[in-house]
């Protein structure tokens, strides 16, 4: 009844919430991993989550007898040693207090102990190894290539933050900020439409889309109120993408929060996009807006936006 309610109000905004749709897989991850000889240094830790086998892979074949882990029963099952790969395979997830020894043992007799843990980077998000490529040697050719490799992909991801930097030293990233501070006089945008929808889990989302003909700009203001009792809500991720082919649009976001408690914590979400972001091959195309919640990366919200909105 609520979404025939909108239809009928303007035929250019469109919400859905609690979609089960645009589900986002974990994504497993390899690492090179250089083992010290200081008597010192401590044993490195291994990160493993449910539903991940994690592999650890040796420079030479394990000792299946003599590789071991300690309280695993019912948290992992046995692990498994085959030529040069130790595999980790956890029955469910585990905290990251939670801290197993594990004693790998090769076939010259050294002795290569570890902490298997998980890693939380942030509430919600799990990232656990994939594969774990072990180095006792970093003199050996393939050590030297891993570190290569390493280093290649630090410069890499400096590079996509000095540009993501850049990009975000924008108007809109600016005009955004005003919008999730309240000061909406300050910007050249007026109210267009509004509505209110509630998820099953009890969060709210108070939208508003703004719209500025003499900037040739839309924005979307999101009033993100999580009424939920226990379970705090977050962002994982907006995309802004043509309805039809799925196309990415660019745009300029801004939250007042990184993470909404329960019990009716509120804050914003603004989203800036230039009228540029309509046109395509074939002429202006309505786009889709989406949001989706940090943890599951569940779709929560998205807006249809068409390009009549500027006119």
């Amino acid at each position: 009844m609520m979404r025939n309610l909108l239809l009928r109000q303007s035929p250019l905004l469109l919400v859905l919430v609690a979609s089960v749709a645009g589900v986002k897989a974990r994504e497993p991850n390899e690492r090179n991993l250089y083992l010290s000889d200081h008597p010192s240094s401590e044993a490195p830790d291994v990160y493993v989550t449910a539903d991940i086998v994690t592999v650890l892979r040796l420079e030479q074949p394990c000792d299946p007898a003599r590789t071991l882990m300690l309280g695993w029963e019912g948290r992992f099952e046995p692990v498994e040693c085959a030529g040069k790969s130790v595999l980790l395979v956890p029955l469910r997830d585990i905290k990251p207090e939670d801290r197993f020894m594990l004693l790998v043992t090769l076939a010259d007799g050294a002795e290569l102990p570890f902490t298997v843990t998980s890693r939380q980077e942030s509430p919600g998000d799990r990232t656990g190894d994939q594969q774990v490529n072990v180095f006792r040697d970093r003199e050996t050719p393939k050590a030297v290539l891993g570190a290569l490799y390493d280093s290649l992909g630090r410069e890499r991801e400096l590079r996509e933050e000095v540009e993501r930097y850049r990009k975000e030293d924008s108007a809109n990233h600016a005009l955004a900020t005003l919008l999730v501070k309240g000061a909406r006089k300050m910007t050249p945008f007026r109210q267009h439409l509004m509505q209110l929808f509630k998820s099953p889990e009890g969060v709210e989302f108070h939208i508003s889309v703004l719209t500025s003909k003499s900037w040739d700009k839309v924005a979307v203001v999101f009033t993100v109120t999580n009424n939920c009792p226990n379970e705090p809500w977050g962002l994982m991720e907006a995309r802004l993408v043509t309805e039809k082919r799925g196309e990415p649009r660019p745009f300029a976001l801004r939250a007042s929060r990184v993470q909404w408690g329960p019990k009716g914590d509120t804050g914003q979400i603004a989203v800036v996009l230039d009228a540029d972001a309509f046109n395509s091959k074939n002429g202006p195309e309505q786009l889709v807006l989406e949001l989706f919640r940090e943890g599951d990366g569940l779709r929560q919200a998205y807006v249809q936006l068409d390009p009549r909105l500027l006119r």
